[in-house]
């Protein structure tokens, strides 16, 4: 401490100096098959609370073609009561256990969880089961969810960017394939669906096994007795999902123009296909993005929003299914700028893929994934939805355990190799959404591809 001029004191500090990492552990995972079904289970020793979850393989892509969305509003269709109670009752004895579900779908399952006291997941479990097997569905409840995710969805396609998200994909994968459509479908697709879609989904793809997820102090969890709840009056077993898709990518780039009259900024997507996630080069193709424009720090964010000032943010990343991937930027810049913006863009894409990384910016990158991955796993439910991407993308068991290292040890000449190998800056599809008669002309006078309309 020291005294200024008139006596008063100065508290004067130093910053701490960086404390040692600690070694990440992810949780010993226990498999077992019950009733049918299986179970894989994480052991968090002491833990009051636990997590059970559900999943299933009726991901967005088991919807049928025009019915996109159809699997989200058979998620919110569950709630609406069971054959044994109505909503109201349904929704007390929930919250007289302390619990609610939570349902979610993605491309490639259906996943509703419980997280509770572990002295009440038994009868959690069994709530669960009650809401998945055996649903009320009546006609009007189920018309209304879905009038309600109409609404919602018109409000949100209002906005810059879904139509631009929609373009990008369908020109990846086509819009006559499933993949190529939005995967919670637009206001079209889900005015579309009827009762029998609901009733029929949940027919085909819900009254299957599938695998019960249990993450809490196994040591006061009996997985035989929450798996045989769970997979009790189930038959059949799923599909298979069909294999991972081809990475092909354009020789040519080409833009696409979605037209939004007066707007003040463009809407920015930028990307092509990709490997799926359980790609041996996960790790070097993501520490690649991270590099990239994965980070604040990135080679995109830094030129486009700190050296140039035309956006508040621009990122960029490898996004994963099981069947397939994409490598997509994502920015909104000011109209005026928006052709210098995409040519900075594709500028720096190239510029990766050429010249790779280098040690100092990978060190930034490694360094942050495997701190974020140690961040991110520290719940019980965080832990439950990585036992989640163990199952659905057959990873072994050690995989989390592991992942952290594999983060830290990547070297550059990977890291590079990945970059190289895995971004194509000459097959991008450039979309853009904006004042078309603002930004045509210059768009054309890039010279990065041809500019052609979105089709309406």
């Amino acid at each position: 401490m020291s005294e200024q001029r008139d006596g008063s004191p100065v508290l004067v500090t130093e910053r701490p100096p960086t404390g040692i990492a600690r070694p990440f552990l992810f949780p010993r995972v226990v498999r077992r098959a019950v009733a049918g079904g299986n179970v894989v289970a994480a052991h968090l020793p002491g833990q009051n609370l636990a997590v059970a979850a559900l999943l299933l393989e009726a991901g967005a892509g088991r919807e049928p073609l025009g019915r996109e969305g159809l699997s989200g509003v058979v998620a919110k269709a569950l709630e609406e009561g069971t054959t044994r109670r109505d909503s109201t009752a349904y929704a007390l004895a929930l919250e007289g256990l302390g619990t609610e579900l939570a349902i979610a779908a993605d491309w490639d399952v259906f996943q509703v969880s419980v997280q509770v006291s572990v002295d009440r997941l038994p009868a959690a479990v069994e709530m669960l089961t009650e809401a998945v097997r055996t649903p009320r569905f009546d006609p009007a409840d189920v018309i209304r969810v879905r009038d309600d995710e109409v609404t919602a969805l018109r409000m949100y396609w209002a906005n810059p960017g879904p139509r631009a998200d929609a373009a990008l994909r369908a020109d990846l994968f086509g819009a006559d394939q499933r993949f190529g459509r939005p995967m919670d479908g637009d206001p079209e697709s889900v005015a579309a669906i009827t009762v029998d879609d609901v009733t029929g989904y949940q027919a085909d793809w819900l009254t299957r096994p599938g695998t019960l997820l249990v993450v809490g102090d196994l040591d006061r969890i009996d997985l035989d007795v929450l798996g045989t709840t769970a997979f009790a009056g189930t038959s059949g077993v799923a599909e298979p999902a069909g294999g991972t898709l081809a990475v092909q990518v354009p020789a040519q780039r080409r833009i696409i123009l979605v037209d939004r009259p007066g707007s003040v900024q463009s809407t920015l997507r930028l990307g092509h296909v990709g490997p799926h996630r359980g790609h041996p080069d996960y790790v070097p193709m993501t520490l690649a993005a991270t590099v990239l424009g994965g980070a604040f720090t990135s080679r995109l964010n830094h030129l486009i929003r700190e050296v140039r000032g035309y956006t508040y943010g621009i990122r960029s990343e490898f996004g994963h299914s099981r069947r397939f991937g994409r490598f997509v930027v994502s920015s909104g810049v000011q109209t005026a700028v928006t052709a210098p913006a995409l040519v900075d863009a594709v500028g720096e894409i190239t510029r990766t893929q050429d010249g790779g990384v280098t040690e100092a910016e990978l060190a930034v990158a490694r360094a942050w994934r495997a701190g974020q991955l140690s961040v991110d796993l520290q719940t019980p439910r965080a832990i439950a939805n990585a036992l989640a991407t163990l199952v659905v993308h057959d990873l072994p068991d050690d995989y989390h355990a592991t992942l952290h290292e594999q983060f830290l040890s990547a070297e550059e000449p990977e890291v590079s190799a990945a970059a190289a190998t895995h971004l194509h800056p000459q097959g991008l599809t450039l979309v853009i959404e904006g004042d078309a008669a603002m930004i045509r002309d210059e768009l054309t006078a890039t010279g990065l591809g041809e500019v052609v309309d979105a089709p309406r």
